[in-house]
C-alpha cells in the first residue's frame, strides 16, 4: 500500500473532523509519478480507505468513479509542476466571507503573510463541471488558494501537509474576518 494513499485518506478525514467538510463533501488528490490518486465521487470521509482511491494518469482518462473534480485536479497538476497535492473543502467561514466579493483579503497577520489576496470566482452551477477545471487551475497557477463563490476552497501545495495547511489557514483567516465584522457591528450599536 502506498504511503501517499494512506496520507491522503488521513488528511481528507481531518478536513471532515475539523469542520471543513461534511461527511460526503469535498475531495482531495496527491500526485504520484505520472498521475495522481483522487478520492472517489461521493466519498464518505468517515469510511474512506486507501483502497477506495482512484488513480488518474496525467495524460489519459481517470478511472471509473473518480471525483467529479478529478479533471480539475488533473488541470492543476498539468499547469503547475510544483503541485503535489490538491484539496477542495467547504469551510463555512471561507464560503461565507467570500459570498459578495471577487477578492478576499485576510485581515490577520498569518493570512496576509501566506496569501495577501485570495481570488474568488463565480461559476454558474449549470456550467460548473465544464468551466471549473480551467478557471480553478488558472487561479491556482498563481495563488496557493482560491474560492469558488458559494461552493468552496481549492488549495494546492507541494505536498499534502502544505495543501492542508493552506486550507486550514484560509478558514481561520475567514473566521477572524467574520468575527471582526460582527465586533464592528456590535461596537457601532453601542
Amino acid at each position: 500500500m502506498s504511503v501517499l494513499r494512506e496520507e491522503l485518506v488521513r488528511y481528507y478525514r481531518w478536513l471532515r473532523q475539523y469542520g471543513l467538510n461534511d461527511s460526503h463533501s469535498g475531495n482531495g488528490s496527491v500526485r504520484d509519478r505520472d498521475g495522481f490518486w483522487v478520492t472517489p465521487t461521493g466519498a464518505c470521509a468517515d469510511t474512506l480507505t486507501a483502497d477506495d482511491l482512484i488513480f488518474c494518469p496525467l495524460d489519459g482518462p481517470c478511472g471509473e468513479g473518480a471525483s467529479l473534480d478529478a479533471p480539475l485536479h488533473k488541470k492543476v497538476y498539468q499547469l503547475n509542476q510544483k503541485a503535489g497535492a490538491v484539496f477542495h473543502s467547504h469551510g463555512p467561514y471561507s464560503v461565507a466571507a467570500t459570498m459578495r466579493t471577487k477578492l478576499f483579503t485576510p485581515i490577520d497577520f498569518e493570512g496576509q503573510f501566506y496569501f495577501p489576496d485570495v481570488p474568488v470566482v463565480r461559476i454558474p452551477y449549470s456550467e460548473y463541471v465544464e468551466l471549473a477545471p480551467a478557471q480553478v487551475a488558472k487561479g491556482l497557477a498563481s495563488h496557493k488558494v482560491m474560492v469558488v463563490r458559494g461552493h468552496g476552497v481549492y488549495a494546492w501545495g507541494p505536498d499534502l501537509n502544505l495543501a492542508y495547511k493552506w486550507t486550514c489557514s484560509l478558514e481561520l483567516s475567514a473566521k477572524t474576518a467574520v468575527i471582526a465584522r460582527q465586533m464592528d457591528h456590535f461596537s457601532a450599536e453601542r
